[in-house]
């Protein structure tokens, strides 16, 4: 998913009301983490702060993950409109009181990509740290080897090349690296 194109997502799911998918995409594209993190947080950890910890789920690494002022907006404002039975509750709670499957996430993904015509071949859950990986990138023109490096230690990935098979760097992309010298 392009960086713009995610950010009218996450606006125009939050105007049409569906918080918890704006707040689910916001979180995947803001902070690069797997669905299995994002769907095990609370609003305790995420709501007035700044940086919250996880333990990740699949590595067993502890994280530190910092909110941009935007991301924090957005939380304060879903929060306001979810109403969560307390601060201790997860964030994202089906209407039968339980914690969405992944699954199910990817379902609502795929509907949202019918509704909102999303330009984009594949709509998943992995779709949202793929965007945060390539939003880094595409960020660090001048420096890509870095935004690699960084992308590289931030998904616990053992290798750069793993990093740009991941984010589907395709061959012309990596030679314009070259370019910019």
């Amino acid at each position: 998913l392009e960086w713009n194109e995610a950010m009218n997502l996450i606006r125009k799911l939050a105007k049409d009301k569906n918080y918890k998918i704006s707040l689910l995409v916001a979180l995947g594209c803001f902070t690069g983490l797997r669905i299995s993190d994002i769907l095990s947080l609370r609003w305790k950890q995420i709501l007035n702060t700044e940086e919250f910890q996880i333990i990740e789920k699949k590595t067993g690494k502890k994280r530190i993950i910092r909110l941009n002022p935007q991301l924090q907006k957005h939380i304060s404002e879903c929060y306001g409109h979810i109403k969560p039975i307390g601060e201790k509750a997860p964030i994202l709670v089906s209407q039968k009181g339980t914690v969405f499957s992944i699954q199910r996430i990817n379902i609502i993904l795929k509907e949202v990509k019918a509704k909102y015509k999303l330009k984009v071949k594949n709509f998943s859950c992995h779709s949202l740290r793929k965007t945060f990986g390539r939003q880094v990138y595409n960020m660090n023109d001048e420096n890509s080897e870095l935004a690699l490096v960084k992308l590289m230690e931030l998904f616990n990935h053992s290798s750069v090349a793993i990093t740009k098979r991941y984010l589907g760097l395709r061959q012309e992309e990596i030679l314009q690296t070259y370019d910019c010298l």
